[in-house]
């Protein structure tokens, strides 16, 4: 059982583990129904909605390394908001995220909460960040923000934790690089207690 709260828990064997990178998964996912999207939110958004129609899951659970700010590398975060953070129609009048003529607000929140994890926001968007300067979102990644629509718009549950791999500063890619492949026992740790 995926175990949320003390009212919250579901099932793997009806948990969809969704990951950009099989690295990020490792093998400690090998035992679950896992999906592996490939980089970005169109890839990500192509991947999910086909695995939703063939393996129909009651939550789903997006898992993967993302620069933080503010937050300690080798940490978990728990996104609860996220902000398409390449999405720029300022030029048209819209305000900066916003996603014109969309009915759907700048920050989407479709995250469930997950007892004693530190909560974020993600942004989300088609570009590695190395030098981080927005404050509306403190957790940096190139997928989730696709697939938090995409449960939302299909109503299935949605939980995301992040990997803290970098700050999204200049060294960044080199700190993912090394990082990226500690993921996977970081979330064992949260979510498969009893393994």
């Amino acid at each position: 059982m995926i175990t949320l709260n003390n009212e919250l828990t579901y099932p793997i064997s009806e948990t969809l583990f969704v990951f950009a990178l099989d690295y990020e998964a490792g093998k400690v996912f090998d035992h679950t129904r896992k999906l592996i999207t490939g980089i970005g939110k169109v890839n990500a958004a192509i991947a999910l909605t086909k695995a939703i129609q063939e393996k129909k899951p009651k939550l789903i659970v997006n898992l993967g390394s993302a620069g933080g700010y503010g937050f300690s590398k080798g940490g978990v975060i728990c996104c609860t908001k996220f902000i398409q953070r390449d999405m720029d129609a300022q030029g048209l009048g819209f305000k900066k995220f916003e996603t014109p003529l969309s009915g759907i607000p700048i920050i989407l929140e479709n995250g469930l909460k997950m007892d004693n994890l530190t909560e974020g926001i993600c942004g989300t968007g088609d570009s590695f960040e190395m030098n981080h300067i927005n404050t509306e979102y403190n957790v940096i990644d190139m997928e989730a923000y696709s697939l938090a629509l995409i449960a939302m718009q299909e109503n299935i549950p949605f939980l995301c934790l992040k990997y803290i791999s970098d700050d999204a500063g200049s060294d960044a890619a080199d700190d993912w690089s090394v990082q990226v492949h500690l993921a996977s026992e970081a979330f064992k740790q949260i979510l498969f207690t009893e393994i």
